[in-house]
């Protein structure tokens, strides 16, 4: 567009044609009588043209061979084509509509109908235009909107995470830890291109973030059992066991009234099976291998992993590498043998969250 009038580009190897063109045209559009399709491609790279008014039966490159050029090079490939032809052939007309004309006007051409033409055209233009802005528009509202439900929802799940852990007074951080750890098993899982058919399917920023609920059964278990100073008798730590399975019934409970949200479904595979193992002998199902969500297996590690360097009343805290020694000890029996080989890999990256840094 040239000082607020549309630019066009009037390509004919006939003078007559092109000066006549140009005079019905001048008034109401910047325009460029151009004498053949090669010239038109030198002055594309300096003009930007709003439509192409381009003659069919030319020397050297014909209007067909010019409009199958400007289709395949992007830049190009949006400028609306009107053919000017002297061929009046149905089988010619089809031809140039499916190489993508927007229209045909025959020669001699009137004044009025070619420009009646070009404004409906442009018009057309202008509304699809419009409409891509609109819908451009809307999709970033759209966006935005969804983001603010995103940071609600993990403002809602962080808030319920942080109940669990300020009931469960001796776990200060493991919320938070847990959750670093299993961000670096699954991208490091997805690098190594381990269980890389299951990864691909999962939302994975959604993955992590349910990780935070995989205590959450234990809002269901007494105080007196979560808070005891001393190691669980065989009875308490039977009730301790119920948590995998209060945690899912709870999330099923509320996976009723949103049954599309993954995070649901990823923190209640997390819920129940974080407490399985892979030789069968964990609960609260004794679930064994790949019978256990893989969702599970990665928490088993992060979960595991966390309660090994952090202080009980009935032990000492493990340093990082002791952690990891028992960890690797673990591989197919406690874990899942592939995680543990992943684990092996960023042990050193565990050891950092563990100490506070930042990864």
């Amino acid at each position: 567009m040239v000082n607020g009038r549309k630019t066009i580009l009037l390509v004919d190897d006939n003078e007559t044609n092109l000066t006549a063109g140009k005079t019905m045209l001048k008034e109401q559009y910047k325009v460029y009588p151009i004498p053949s399709a090669e010239i038109m491609f030198d002055i594309l790279e300096n003009v930007e043209a709003d439509l192409i008014l381009l003659d069919i039966d030319m020397p050297e490159m014909n209007g067909y061979e010019a409009i199958k050029k400007l289709k395949t090079e992007a830049r190009f490939a949006d400028i609306p084509v009107i053919f000017l032809t002297a061929m009046t052939g149905e089988g010619d007309e089809l031809e140039g509509l499916s190489l993508g004309a927007i229209d045909y006007v025959t020669k001699p051409f009137s004044a009025p109908l070619l420009l009646k033409r070009i404004e409906n055209h442009l018009g057309m233009v202008m509304q699809r235009r419009e409409l891509k802005e609109f819908n451009e528009h809307l999709e970033d509202l759209v966006k935005s909107k969804t983001d603010q439900i995103l940071e609600l929802q993990n403002a809602v799940l962080s808030t319920v995470a942080n109940l669990v852990e300020f009931r469960d007074g001796v776990t200060g951080g493991h919320i938070e830890r847990t959750e670093r750890f299993v961000d670096l098993l699954v991208h490091n899982m997805k690098d190594e291109g381990v269980y890389e058919d299951v990864l691909d399917g999962w939302d994975l920023e959604t993955l992590i973030s349910s990780a935070k609920l995989h205590d959450v059964g234990k809002i269901g278990i007494s105080d007196l059992i979560l808070n005891k100073p001393g190691k669980l008798t065989e009875e308490e730590f039977d009730i301790m066991k119920l948590h995998p399975e209060i945690g899912v019934r709870a999330l099923k409970q509320i996976e009723k009234d949103a049954p599309d949200h993954n995070f649901l479904k990823y923190a209640t595979r997390i819920a129940g099976s974080h407490h399985e193992k892979w030789d069968g002998s964990g609960y609260p199902f004794g679930l064994k291998g790949d019978d256990i969500p893989l969702e599970g297996r990665l928490m088993a590690i992060a979960d595991v992993y966390d309660a090994l360097i952090s202080a009980r009343p009935y032990k000492r805290p493990f340093n990082t590498e002791e952690a990891k020694q028992i960890i690797e000890e673990g591989r197919g029996t406690h874990f899942d043998p592939a995680l543990v080989d992943v684990f092996h890999k960023i042990a050193d990256e565990f050891a950092n969250v563990a100490r506070g840094v930042s990864y």
